[in-house]
């Protein structure tokens, strides 16, 4: 009897031990199934050797509704959280912790964007990156804040593209070589990888558009029409313009005439304010278009595709002037006697 009793004892004490085990089974998995409860989407940042304890307690204080020792001893036994690969992650409140572990496993970290604008100086887009969120930009603000030719040379190298001898004559020689789109990366990626991604599209669009460009071209080089594609770009926003805007400047080249252009010459300007004076336009700068009679040195801008072709080609139209119609759009004339009516008109406010 007595060894009967024992061994029902035996076996009830390991029924009670298997139906513990599976209650806490099944209470592990309801945890790492649980949605975590945040309010909003966070950004979860997994620092090299980061611990999965840790991780929890960082979601908890991000406001993940979890309890940190159970849930990790829920992970630790059905999910082995082993091997996170660091970076940022977006969790969302719909996420489980299941879904977390395997997301940081297999490394699908969140991809930040940063948008360059066409229209947009060099300074401008170095800004951006500066300003952008989990991007590596220390070389370019320490250089940007102290030096701007050693920023230069510092893009030229990282470009594959010796600029030096360059620099002493047009100093704003890399403006106008990044195209504008809107470009992806993982935290922690250099704003230079950005750069050179940017770099690589407008050198690849630029010599494309160069080799279908229209025949008789006022341009000796490629350049010379990514520097019109700039001017065009700060002229007009509006796509149906640009070929009629290129062939005004396109005919004042053929033509032997000054382009007069206000963006060109508010570029050449130190620290402009904003208000363009007649003492402007009478200074002599390699960027005022009201005294030389070509193309400015470099491009002035960031130009967009559809700039590019309206360089590559232009309208075919006799029009030599264009004012602003005071509506987002412009008022193209072929003779100045109509420029001057029409400057009278929609920038004079006379009849």
């Amino acid at each position: 009897m007595g060894c009967k009793r024992l061994v029902i004892t035996s076996l009830i004490a390991c029924l009670l031990v298997l139906a513990g085990g599976i209650a806490a089974f099944g209470y592990g998995t309801w945890l790492l199934k649980q949605p975590l409860g945040l309010a909003d989407d966070v950004l979860l940042e997994v620092k090299p050797g980061t611990h999965a304890r840790s991780l929890l307690r960082q979601l908890q204080q991000q406001g993940a509704q979890l309890e940190v020792t159970p849930s990790y001893l829920a992970s630790r036994i059905l999910v082995t959280p082993h091997h996170l690969q660091a970076g940022v992650y977006a969790i969302t409140p719909t996420h489980t912790l299941q879904q977390v572990w395997q997301e940081l496993q297999a490394g699908k970290q969140h991809q930040f964007q940063v948008s360059l604008i066409e229209g947009m100086t060099l300074q401008q887009v170095l800004a951006r990156l500066q300003a952008s969120p989990y991007l590596a930009s220390e070389p370019l603000q320490q250089l940007a804040a102290t030096d701007g030719e050693a920023l230069l040379a510092l893009l030229g190298r990282e470009l594959g593209r010796d600029y030096q001898h360059l620099f002493d004559e047009t100093p704003a020689m890399l403006e106008g070589l990044f195209f504008p789109e809107t470009y992806h990366y993982r935290a922690y990626t250099s704003a230079l990888d950005i750069l050179r991604a940017a770099y690589d599209k407008m050198q690849q669009q630029l010599a494309q558009i160069w080799q279908q460009r229209d025949a008789d071209l006022p341009y000796a080089n490629a350049y010379e029409l990514l520097i019109m594609a700039s001017i065009i770009e700060k002229e007009t926003g509006i796509t149906g313009e640009r070929a009629t805007v290129a062939s005004v400047f396109v005919n004042r080249l053929r033509a032997g005439m000054r382009l007069q252009s206000d963006p060109t010459t508010i570029y050449g300007i130190t620290d402009f304010d904003g208000n363009l004076t007649r003492a402007h336009l009478r200074e002599q700068t390699a960027y005022n278009t009201y005294r030389i009679k070509r193309l400015p040195p470099t491009p002035i801008a960031m130009p967009s595709r559809a700039s590019l072709l309206a360089a590559a080609h232009p309208a075919a139209t006799d029009y030599f002037y264009f004012v602003a119609d005071g509506s987002g759009g412009h008022v193209f004339s072929k003779t100045l006697a109509e420029h001057n009516a029409a400057v009278n008109r929609y920038q004079r406010q006379q009849p």
